[in-house]
């Protein structure tokens, strides 16, 4: 059997590829909210959020759909979703909203395709006072309302797989500023249509 250890080194050694924008993710996405909605109690799953690039139309983007899901309560989850997932091929992770081992912790999930074993989702479960993560729709959001910057977020992460194809965590950090710096952006937009 698999070490925790052991899991975390496997996932964190795959490739880390870009590809044109794929115009059936957001049906990707869509089949799989349903697939999750059907297995757990309505009470625990209170939103399923499609983020990421794939959810930006037009963007490139690591073909692996990002969906965020509002839970009720955490500990809920972690004793009952993981069983059904895990059984269903997903890998489980109980990790922390940044940094190393520092809490907040929230369920992450990946999933693979059967036959390939290649990522095709990745599940995040949080719940809503979450601010981190529900961010990340902010950036969602600006990015589909504001195209040149969806194309300079593009560009970046080419430049980076380019980099760092190998190195998952790299790739992800070096992207950390764009996004904090896009977030605040869109944070003071989306503030000041609402009112």
């Amino acid at each position: 059997m698999e070490t925790l250890q052991q899991k975390l080194d496997r996932v964190l050694q795959e490739d880390v590829a870009i590809v044109p924008y794929d115009p059936g993710w957001p049906e990707l996405f869509r089949q799989e909210k349903e697939h999750l909605l059907a297995m757990f109690p309505p009470a625990l799953v209170r939103r399923v959020e499609h983020f990421g690039s794939t959810a930006v139309p037009g963007l490139a983007a690591k073909p692996i759909v990002d969906i965020l899901v509002e839970v009720r309560d955490l500990a809920e989850v972690r004793a009952v979703v993981p069983p059904v997932l895990e059984s269903q091929g997903y890998d489980y992770f109980w990790r922390p909203t940044s940094g190393d081992n520092t809490p907040p912790f929230y369920a992450w999930f990946i999933r693979r395709d059967p036959n390939t074993r290649v990522r095709t989702h990745h599940i995040h479960m949080v719940e809503l006072q979450f601010q981190q993560h529900w961010d990340r729709l902010l950036f969602r959001d600006y990015l589909i309302t504001h195209p040149l910057v969806a194309h300079e977020y593009q560009v970046l992460k080419l430049l980076l797989v380019a980099a760092y194809h190998h190195d998952r965590v790299r790739y992800t950090e070096e992207k950390s500023a764009f996004i904090s710096r896009v977030t605040e952006e869109a944070r003071g937009h989306f503030a000041k249509t609402e009112a």
